[in-house]
């Protein structure tokens, strides 16, 4: 039997035992060692659950871990030997539990260096390498990110990857000082200070070239602030890329109401998740879709293994599965002092 984290309409967090899965053809049956929960993305309506409860059966959820295969399916026993330490990510595949049966593209080899803490944000890691990616991040460029969770501290770190200078904003002490040990040039909390006025002594007066949100819910205040951060014309239209990689909703007017600033939406860590033949095995042409999931996926874990990727000051609690509904509860009650939260495995 396997402990796996559950969620019910009611907004109660439990752990219960079922099967171990077996692996089918293309998958690789995974015992977890570290699991990340996302709190936007996983919990960020469980507020509004427990304040509008209804009855629902619970559902088991999570979708980035990391562990060690202990099985194999059917075309994968070459590739992926027994004892081999991966990354693992997809929702309804790399649960929060303590065995997992995971496609062969989206179960990544975790080199030498990278502990399995570190490895299991790899899937929130490849979220904000394809936003930089989708914003098209250039050395010597401007960028903020709004919105400073797990995503947001990993964008803010990538775009500096990247070769630009990065601003951090968010209204939490605790996440702007995470930034900071992540390597931000400049943090602001937008609830002291005026950030778009930060933003133009930052870049000394050129303006930024581009910002990511990455939060959920109301945007439309962050998109103002981002715009009044973008490049000036004399013209008096803005430029700039504004990327969104949380699940935020914007109002906006369009043409002369927004400039030259371009809007783009960011899904997922790449092209290939939610492709169920991709995910057990099939390839895309590289030439055509060079910057796959599970490229993306590798190149976290690389940038991980060089330390240019810090993940160790995201992680502030950790816990055995069995202390999921309080660690989880951490989350939604005390953004305050939690930002990444990791569930322990075998």
């Amino acid at each position: 039997m396997r402990k796996a984290v559950a969620i019910d309409g009611r907004g109660v967090i439990s752990v219960l035992e079922q099967p171990i899965p077996t692996p089918l053809p293309g998958q690789v049956l995974v015992e977890m060692r570290a699991s990340a929960i996302s709190p936007g993305t996983e919990l960020g309506g469980v507020r509004r659950q427990r304040e509008n409860p209804r009855e629902s059966s619970p559902r088991v959820f999570g979708y980035g871990n990391s562990g060690v295969v202990i099985g194999r399916g059917e075309g994968t026993e070459e590739e992926y030997p027994l004892g081999l330490r991966v990354a693992c990510m997809g929702g309804g595949y790399a649960d929060h539990a303590t065995h997992c049966a995971v496609p062969r593209n989206m179960s990544v080899p975790i080199p030498d260096g990278v502990s399995f803490e570190q490895a299991a944000f790899t899937c929130l890691a490849a979220t904000a390498l394809h936003a930089i990616r989708r914003g098209e991040t250039h050395l010597g460029e401007y960028w903020a990110v709004l919105g400073l969770g797990p995503v947001g501290q990993f964008a803010l770190q990538l775009a500096r990857v990247a070769g630009a200078h990065v601003l951090g904003v968010d209204r939490l002490d605790n996440r702007l000082q995470t930034a900071l040990a992540g390597g931000a040039h400049r943090v602001v909390n937008n609830a002291a200070e005026d950030a778009p006025a930060v933003a133009w002594e930052f870049s000394r007066g050129h303006g930024f070239d581009g910002a990511v949100l990455a939060f959920g819910g109301d945007g439309t205040p962050a998109l103002n602030q981002a715009y009044q951060m973008m490049k000036l014309a004399p013209d008096t239209h803005r430029y700039g890329n504004i990327v969104a990689v949380g699940g935020v909703t914007v109002q906006a007017l369009l043409a002369a109401g927004l400039g030259n600033v371009d809007i783009r939406s960011s899904a997922r860590p790449g092209p290939g998740y939610h492709d169920e033949a991709w995910e057990h095995g099939d390839e895309y042409p590289p030439v055509f879709v060079e910057w796959t999931t599970e490229r993306n996926l590798e190149e976290c874990l690389i940038f991980m293994q060089q330390g240019r990727l810090r993940v160790d000051p995201i992680i502030t609690h950790r816990g055995p599965i069995d202390d999921a509904p309080a660690l989880c509860d951490e989350l939604i009650e005390h953004p305050e002092r939690a930002i990444g939260v990791v569930l322990l495995g075998g």
